[in-house]
């Protein structure tokens, strides 16, 4: 896995690619670092300058490069073409410098990418199959010219905390699959990002002269569902054992398409289910802090979308395996919409909040006072309010508790709940605090925290790596219970005692490979694997990690 499979043929193979086109292949393309004997044997001579530069001098001058560049969103454009022109090349570039790079290929600049996509696009990267393709999708698929095993896929109807971007979504799958084979080496021969263009209900792209998807308002209804299914069918059989994570469609999508497809087919929602886990892992590194146990915490949910509903589940199911009665784990966790507490005194609520609207509490209108009336021990933003936690949400937070819980895990950045630094300024540093965007760290009262994002990067990678490598036939709620348990299991003493909740991000590809061998033991003994376990699943794991190198 390590190669793509046409690699490993010899240089004089008859259908090995040969000088330009070879230099056109970002999969094989070594730009300058091609040798003297290769240049010979693969028709390159004269085709590149005469200077051979190892990757590590690659790397550098792409570095020096990339940051003379006065914008995030002009280092992202750059990022993109070096992807398009020399994958080894881009990912030694990102695991390398995983810090300063992650946040220019997802979160927060990805956001903005997607936004400017009409403007920014160059090359294609993955498909868009539109509404117009309804019959054929199943021919369109057999286009694709690698081996999928994973797919990343949106319909773009709501991106980030950004709304309804349509096929501008396209930079959230090419991102996610780019964090794949970083952060958890999945090989990127077998990373196929998709965009289903059924329109967009966006009036400014729908008038933009530069919008490159459909112009035509969203299918809905049945009309939808079918286009869906039959793309789900597609794409199993032509890429048989493909997992498909479905990503950034909205609330009503989510959850339908989720519970329709994931007791039958190897499926998982990254809003949902990622989310959850990685905000799991949180606030059990939180509690190692505090020193109390997650069934006796009290958590009220800003949101109560997919990430609030998701998060809330397996706390729930988290709370119950150290001893709760379910009826015991929903008394602890509280949602507040746009409307206010849920609570099932009021009208209109449906689907998923239903579980969660407790029935002997008055109405509540306001956050705040939700939390003086709760008192909560942790509070969880999950809404893209921006500056929703504010002075007076962490003051409170702050009298009510010690060592009071604060995630604001909103991105982008505009959308984040409150910064790091008012977490901790408000609440005289003594905030546990996980963000959703990342923050320089802050230092108060001479001491100085070290935020750390609990950013889905740490979860899906490695759960993906799992499956692939188990060829798990299902994606179990176990197997992210057993990912949160894994990702806390990370973070050291020296991280707790910085104000980090996560392991640092340049281990991600270490925490990953736990992750995955976790996940896999799930699969081996649930019986979901193709095959029987291996003697050493950590080294099955290992092995199937791709490394960027010539």
């Amino acid at each position: 896995m390590n190669r793509p499979a046409r690699v490993a043929a010899q240089p004089t193979s008859s259908d090995q690619p040969h000088g330009m086109t070879l230099l056109r292949d970002p999969l094989l393309n070594k730009g300058t670092a091609f040798t003297e004997a290769e240049r010979d044997a693969m028709g390159l001579r004269g085709l590149l300058p005469a200077c051979v530069l190892t990757i590590e001098a690659q790397v550098e001058r792409v570095l020096i490069n990339l940051r003379s560049l006065p914008t995030d969103l002009e280092k992202y454009v750059a990022l993109n073409a070096l992807h398009d022109r020399n994958e080894a090349l881009f990912f030694r570039v990102v695991v390398d410098n995983i810090d300063e790079i992650q946040p220019i290929i997802y979160t927060p600049t990805v956001g903005l990418a997607c936004q400017k996509f009409g403007l920014i696009f160059q090359r294609p990267r993955g498909m868009f199959i539109t509404s117009h393709d309804r019959g054929q999708i199943g021919e369109i698929l057999k286009n694709w010219p690698y081996p999928a095993k994973l797919i990343v896929v949106t319909d773009g109807e709501r991106i980030l905390g950004l709304g309804d971007l349509g096929a501008n979504g396209m930079g959230i799958p090419v991102g996610k699959l780019s964090l794949y084979s970083a952060c958890a080496g999945v090989h990127p021969e077998h990373c196929l990002p998709i965009v289903l263009d059924v329109g967009t209900n966006n009036e400014e792209l729908l008038n933009d002269p530069y919008y490159l998807g459909l112009r035509e308002r969203r299918l809905t209804g049945e009309a939808y569902d079918s286009f869906v299914d039959e793309f789900m069918v597609a794409a199993r059989k032509t890429f048989p054992g493909v997992l498909i994570q479905f990503e950034d469609f909205a609330n009503h999508s989510a959850f339908k398409l989720l519970h329709k497809y994931r007791d039958e087919t190897c499926v998982f929602n990254d809003d949902i289910q990622g989310t959850a886990a990685v905000a799991l892992a949180g606030l059990f590194s939180a509690l190692r802090v505090n020193g109390g146990k997650l069934r006796d915490q009290r958590i009220l949910f800003l949101g109560a979308g997919e990430a609030a509903t998701g998060i809330a589940d397996l706390v729930v199911s988290a709370m119950m395996a150290e001893g709760a009665t379910e009826a015991e784990a929903l008394r602890r966790n509280w949602l507040v919409d746009s409307r206010g507490l849920v609570v099932a005194r009021r009208e209109g609520l449906h689907g998923h909040k239903l579980r969660y609207a407790h029935t002997d509490q008055a109405p509540i209108s306001d956050f705040l006072t939700a939390i003086r009336t709760l008192k909560p021990t942790a509070i969880i933003g999950v809404a893209a309010v921006g500056g929703a936690f504010t002075p007076d949400v962490l003051k409170a937070m702050a009298e009510l508790n010690d060592k009071p819980i604060v995630f604001a895990l909103s991105n982008p950045t505009s959308k984040a709940e409150c910064s790091a630094e008012d977490a901790y300024r408000y609440t005289e540093g003594r905030a546990l605090f996980a963000c959703g965007s990342p923050y320089d760290p802050v230092t108060l009262n001479g001491r100085t925290f070290v935020p750390r994002q609990g950013n889905n990067s740490y979860i899906f990678p490695g759960v993906g790596l799992g499956v692939i490598a188990s060829r798990s036939r299902l994606v179990t709620d176990e197997m992210f219970m057993a990912a949160a348990h894994t990702l806390a299991d990370c973070v050291g003493k020296e991280d707790l005692a910085q104000g980090s909740l996560y392991p640092a991000l340049p281990r991600i590809r270490e925490v990953s490979a736990r992750i995955a061998a976790a996940v896999a033991d799930v699969a081996y003994q649930r019986g979901l694997a193709d095959g029987p376990a291996p003697n050493d699943v950590k080294a099955l794991v290992s092995s199937q990690m791709y490394e960027p190198k010539y």
